[in-house]
């Protein structure tokens, strides 16, 4: 069976003058966020690019991820639970009961491509319908390819070859083109994370590319108008997120994350899984310093006899273990963007976040292999948070609640689009049973 490649559910925009309480899904390798907020009208933000709602956080809850990897779930009863118990304690914190929730997509490869769509306008005014036409022929070429599309987010406009046009509403001219960036996914990984979240009895509202909600949650208007890279390195994969000129231009993800690092440190120095996970948060640094040399660790080993026994290494054998893999990511990342006609270039803001960024001396190490300065970006415009949750490990879970915000800026099918709240989309199973009773 081949599903059809705009399954994805849409959502509309907030109304920049009301309220809401949303509910936020964050489904990562390594953990599980659910937040609970409510959203307030404000002027606007000349700070933070698209804020038109304060955002304070009712509830929160998050738990270990179980049934992922790399982003995708490959256990559905193991990945219920976990959004379950996820979705219960913020419940229970906020006293609101979640129906539905926007959720973040980190597997699946996450990809970007680019379409054109040219139409005549015939020397006179352009329209809103024209605006609408362009943009629909540059993505029937998008719903060609098979994927999922996650995203449909028109880039700039030309007017009779003259291009760098953002807004071309009343401009005469012959032939309006516009340049339509498509993020997309597998779609069978899609259906599979919105089967684990709907089983849980709640309805998907909409599906968004985990580096966008990063990158929502931690740029400034600035950085993104000046161009940007946001770097998200979480547990179980990698994700970027390349900004020019205000506009996303192109997303895409690594199957590696930082559980490749606590397995390297589990191998390399025989300790249980959990162990290394501590050790790591603690001790962990991807730059040699004098403490290397100095400091000693008490390393709890697993036996032959399975019975633990302790000894001592010095801290330097652990930067040993960690420095190649944290240089693997980080290089990946750059020829993966050099590869797409992205390259990091010297003085481009670079921004890293995701639980993963707050390994020690990360920064000082992307900056050297980058070529640039780079930044620890934490969600940013947000209250209510935990001291605890104030950190790089909750951007995308925070930058799920920016969205419905900027969702306006995307290309919308008719009849695709869900109303705002917490009623829900309809249920991604029965839209599915619905195509299906359709087509056959």
């Amino acid at each position: 069976m081949r599903l059809p490649s705009n399954i994805t559910p849409r959502i509309r925009p907030v109304p920049a003058n009301k309220s809401a309480i949303l509910s936020a899904l964050d489904v990562g390798t390594s953990k599980v966020v659910c937040l609970i907020a409510r959203l307030d009208p404000i002027e606007g933000s000349d700070v933070l690019s698209g804020r038109t709602h304060r955002m304070r956080v009712l509830g929160i809850g998050h738990q270990k991820s179980r049934g992922l990897k790399g982003g995708t779930v490959i256990d559905l009863a193991e990945a219920e639970k976990s959004i379950r118990l996820a979705v219960d304690a913020a419940e229970r914190m906020a006293g609101v009961q979640v129906a539905s929730a926007i959720v973040n997509m980190s597997g699946g490869r996450i990809s970007s491509q680019h379409f054109a769509g040219r139409v005549a306008i015939n020397r006179r005014d352009v329209s809103d319908s024209d605006i609408q036409r362009v943009i629909e022929v540059a993505s029937s070429h998008a719903q060609q390819n098979g994927r999922a599309i996650l995203h449909a987010l028109p880039v700039g406009y030309a007017l009779d070859g003259a291009g760098g046009i953002h807004e071309p509403k009343g401009m005469v001219g012959d032939q309006l083109e516009v340049d339509l960036h498509i993020a997309s996914c597998e779609p069978l990984a899609a259906h599979n994370l919105m089967i684990a979240v709907e089983r849980g009895h709640i309805k998907v509202e909409a599906l968004v590319a985990t580096p966008y909600a990063s990158s929502l949650a931690t740029l400034c208007d600035d950085e993104a108008q000046l161009g940007a890279t946001v770097i998200d390195i979480g547990g179980g994969t990698t994700t970027v997120a390349v900004y020019h000129q205000g506009h996303l231009v192109h997303v895409d993800a690594i199957a590696v994350g930082g559980n490749y690092i606590t397995l390297d440190i589990a191998r390399g120095l025989s300790m249980r899984l959990d162990d290394a996970e501590k050790l790591k948060c603690r001790h962990a640094h991807c730059i040699e310093t004098e403490a290397d040399l100095r400091d000693i660790l008490t390393i709890r080993q697993v036996g032959e006899d399975d019975r633990d026994q302790s000894y001592s290494v010095p801290l330097g054998q652990l930067t040993r273990i960690v420095r190649p893999r944290a240089e693997e990511i980080v290089d990946f990342v750059r020829e993966r963007l050099a590869k797409a006609g992205f390259p990091i270039v010297a003085g481009q803001h670079v921004l890293i976040t995701g639980g993963t960024s707050q390994l020690g001396g990360l920064m000082e190490l992307s900056r050297r292999i980058l070529g640039t300065q780079t930044r620890i970006a934490r969600p940013v415009g947000i209250q209510g948070l935990p001291e605890a949750a104030k950190s790089p490990a909750f951007s995308s879970a925070v930058g799920l609640l920016v969205y419905p915000q900027v969702a306006g800026r995307e290309f919308f099918e008719a009849g695709r689009s869900a109303a705002l709240g917490m009623t829900g989309t309809g249920g991604y199973i029965s839209r599915v049973s619905q195509w299906l009773r359709d087509s056959f």
